[in-house]
């Protein structure tokens, strides 16, 4: 199973996700990370992931993080995670190539069951 990466600043925000993809199924290989930086570095590592990334954040924002992924050639599929409803930032998300679609927070069923199809393509 590919690994699920989550990425938020908020741990609140990680435990949601993390129980939502437990109840449908998604229990193994799913890590979570507060500090973007640590996050960064852990994927270097894997082949591929599907990652799950919040904008607003310090140290390293989101867009840092794309920004960042883009120079080290990493392709893992992203989807944004973040309460920002901004169309700047929809649009800004858009112009990466790795960002699969983009999720206003927090996540539930409805918006899960949007997107459980790129989790089962891996």
């Amino acid at each position: 199973m590919t690994p699920i990466i989550l990425v938020d600043d908020q741990p609140i925000a990680n435990f949601i996700t993390k129980k939502l993809l437990e109840i449908e199924g998604y229990k193994e290989n799913v890590k979570d990370y507060t500090d973007a930086l640590s996050a960064f570095e852990n994927i270097k590592a894997e082949a591929s992931a599907i990652i799950f990334l919040d904008l607003n954040m310090p140290v390293m924002s989101g867009w840092d993080f794309l920004e960042e992924m883009k120079k080290f050639g990493l392709s893992h599929k992203t989807i944004i995670l973040s309460s920002s409803t901004s169309e700047l930032d929809i649009e800004k998300a858009k112009q990466y190539p790795c960002v699969i679609d983009y999720v206003v927070k927090p996540l539930n069923k409805m918006k899960f069951n949007k997107i459980s199809s790129y989790l089962k393509a891996g």
